[in-house]
């Protein structure tokens, strides 16, 4: 894998917005026609393989270092199921709060109307892929890990202010986030069995997801004075800081059984996974740009989590 830096985006035409409810139609016959039950789809009592990663090995942190070197294929290969676990685990979080935001934005709108009719279809799907995400790291036999305390904490107060475009940009773009790792999970036969059909569920049924949300945001944003976009960009790339922050909790490296203080340092200044992440995010940082939530402060946030 050997990721090549794009350009960073420049501002282009926003994208064209279709009709919300023609959108919401075509999206729940999509979902009608394919939709999964993890509890069925995902054989949960399938042996571990003792040879098989966590997570493509590529998107390890620590892949790529002096450390990662010296690191025997079985500590490898534990390192990245607690890195899948954790990943897992912040996916869980969001998940919930992604809900949260979905109900309150349809509770005073037309119940029948195919927008709100989809919106609770996406959370009919969000809760089958919370318990997903949860059994996927219990059938690794991983810890429960989330966000660090702080992030958990704020994440319970920021919720409540999900509001408009700036709540639709923050989960099309965490869910971005996670699709982009996935992709590579579901088809690397390295990659233990569950990891990958977990993957697999989620960047399907997560395609509906984001384009519902992207149209979202690209409508909402329509006719958007200079200083709400400013507002805007600010509050979504804070929620890409913190959830990409989060993806990897500190206690994986102790967990692992490697010294927590120098791998937290190799992560930090690993040149390979940043690049990784940057060649990954393009497509969501040309997004957000197109509908003007790149700019200002907000670079300075991106840069700072390898998106820019």
């Amino acid at each position: 894998m050997t990721p090549q830096t794009p350009a960073a985006p420049t501002t282009r035409p926003a994208p064209p917005v279709s009709d919300r409810e023609d959108t919401a139609r075509r999206l729940l016959a999509s979902s009608a026609r394919k939709s999964y039950d993890p509890m069925i789809e995902v054989d949960w009592d399938a042996p571990v393989p003792a040879d098989k990663f966590g997570l493509t090995p590529e998107w390890s942190t620590l892949y790529g270092t002096p450390l990662w070197d010296e690191m025997s294929d079985e500590q490898k290969i534990r390192l990245t199921k607690h890195e899948a676990a954790s990943v897992s685990s912040v996916g869980l979080w969001f998940e919930i709060l992604l809900m949260q935001m979905l109900l309150r934005d349809v509770y005073g709108r037309d119940k029948h109307s195919r927008h709100v009719q989809f919106a609770l279809t996406e959370v009919a799907d969000e809760c089958r892929h919370s318990v997903m995400f949860a059994r996927a790291g219990e059938r690794l036999g991983m810890p429960d890990y989330g966000p660090i305390p702080f992030i958990h904490k704020a994440g319970r107060i920021w919720g409540g202010f999900f509001r408009g475009a700036n709540a639709y940009a923050s989960v099309m773009a965490a869910e971005e986030i996670l699709d982009m790792m996935q992709r590579d999970f579901m088809r690397d036969e390295r990659v233990q069995p569950v990891t990958r059909t977990v993957s697999k569920i989620h960047v399907l049924e997560e395609a509906r997801h984001i384009r519902f949300a992207r149209e979202e945001v690209s409508r909402r944003l329509q006719g958007a004075s200079r200083a709400r976009l400013a507002a805007e960009r600010v509050n979504t790339a804070t929620v890409v800081y913190f959830v990409m922050k989060s993806m990897i909790h500190p206690d994986v490296y102790t967990n692992a059984g490697l010294d927590k203080k120098r791998a937290l340092e190799a992560a930090r200044t690993n040149t390979h996974h940043h690049d990784v992440i940057r060649t990954s995010g393009s497509k969501l940082m040309n997004f957000l740009d197109s509908v003007g939530l790149v700019g200002g402060p907000s670079k300075v946030l991106y840069k700072k989590v390898h998106l820019l």
